[in-house]
């Protein structure tokens, strides 16, 4: 095999939480993590020597400060694969909204390089790789619904979450996932998402249980800032959203819908009043 595709999935956070400050400056955290239907794709093709990595967005870098880029490399080193490795990558996730866009990249390179030069790794093999490029990583070789713990790296799979229609909204605007976490007081007395009460409602397969305990303690340093994420969650929820919520450290926000017709009239109304805004209309993977 010469050339391999892959889709990478984008994900959200149907719940997060942050239990405290760790000693090395990483916090440790609480999340059920959910892929949907919002994906890249990337095209792996081995060449000659070396490591190229080519994209559809000029703002992206290609060099090794690309997730995908260190991720190959990973695999060359700890496979002594021979030859070289060019990636090209579509980009459809949106860039920097707390969708783990660059971490689904990385996975989807493990996972294509995997295939490719017929490695076979299991998927907790590329899982450990995953670690060393960043803490969301082993999450997307895993996908699906799943518990995440620590700093993100302790996964349990979960019941596949009930089907439903979630309208996705991604601002005109950059949010750094360093500075959220830098102006978090984790200790704080707010009120925190119940994930165990989440977790259990998966494994009942309660979409109820689920909208009734979403909950993202990020938003409270976020949304301070970028007052149009309250405003979007807001919108949603008149529009028919049964919840809504901020992915991540943000910017982007999510709505959950059970009803279609609802759903794709809210779809077209954000994108007619939020013309800045990326708007998709997905459901969970």
């Amino acid at each position: 095999m010469d050339s391999y595709q892959i889709k990478a999935y984008a994900k959200i956070n149907l719940g997060l939480d942050v239990l405290r400050r760790l000693e090395n400056g990483y916090h440790e955290v609480k999340m059920v993590m959910q892929t949907v239907g919002i994906y890249d794709e990337l095209k792996l093709t081995r060449t000659e020597a070396g490591i190229t990595v080519s994209t559809d967005k000029e703002e992206l870098p290609t060099d090794d400060n690309n997730l995908i880029y260190k991720a190959a490399r990973i695999m060359m080193e700890e496979y002594h694969l021979k030859g070289g490795i060019h990636i090209h990558l579509k980009k459809n996730i949106p860039i920097a909204a707390g969708m783990a866009g660059g971490s689904t990249d990385a996975a989807a390179t493990f996972k294509g390089m995997n295939r490719l030069y017929d490695l076979d790794c299991t998927l907790e093999e590329l899982m450990r790789l995953g670690v060393r490029v960043g803490a969301d990583v082993p999450y997307c070789v895993l996908g699906g619904t799943a518990l995440a713990e620590g700093i993100g790296e302790k996964l349990t799979s979960l019941n596949p979450a009930p089907d439903c229609y979630v309208l996705v909204a991604k601002p005109d605007i950059n949010v750094s996932t360093k500075y959220v976490y830098e102006h978090l007081d984790a200790e704080s007395t707010w009120e925190h998402p119940d994930i165990d009460g989440m977790v259990e409602a998966i494994w009942e397969e309660s979409l109820q249980g689920i909208l009734d305990r979403m909950g993202n303690v990020l938003e409270h340093v976020t949304v301070k800032k970028y007052p149009v994420i309250h405003e979007l969650k807001n919108r949603m929820r008149e529009l028919g959203a049964l919840n809504s919520l901020m992915s991540g450290s943000g910017p982007t926000v999510f709505g959950i819908f059970v009803n279609e017709r609802l759903a794709r009239e809210a779809f077209g109304k954000m994108k007619k009043e939020y013309p800045k805004c990326q708007v998709f209309l997905t459901g969970f993977n």
